[in-house]
């Protein structure tokens, strides 16, 4: 499994890598079988977010370290490094840009662009 990571740097300038997910296989709800489990990460709560067809931002660094998973639509996300990616259903993003000059967020779908927001402390 991976997820795109998106982080600034000391300069502040955000940059896109991917991020590959170790997983185990561990017993985790027996009786059933082993599951490949990857490593917890504490959270401090979770959203739902929505974000409507033709929904354009201004450039920003996110405002806490979150992990976005899409479950409809698409959004074309720009680093302030001037890669661009797209997030779309079943797509996983990270965003750790926290500081500095942040990303540009559009939806480029026709549809709404629907996530699940968990937020770390």
């Amino acid at each position: 499994m991976k997820y795109q990571l998106l982080y600034a740097d000391e300069a502040g300038v955000s940059h896109w890598t991917d991020v590959h997910v170790g997983l185990t296989p561990i017993e985790f709800a027996p009786p059933a079988g082993n599951i490949h489990l990857s490593e917890p990460e504490a959270a401090a709560q979770a959203v739902f977010l929505r974000l409507p067809a033709g929904w354009n931002e201004p450039k920003h660094p996110s405002p806490r370290a979150q992990m976005l998973v899409c479950r409809s639509g698409a959004v074309e996300v720009t680093a302030s490094d001037g890669e661009k990616r797209i997030i779309g259903p079943g797509d996983v993003w990270r965003m750790e840009d926290t500081h500095g000059e942040g990303h540009h967020t559009r939806v480029v779908s026709d549809e709404a662009f629907d996530a699940v927001v968990v937020q770390y402390p």
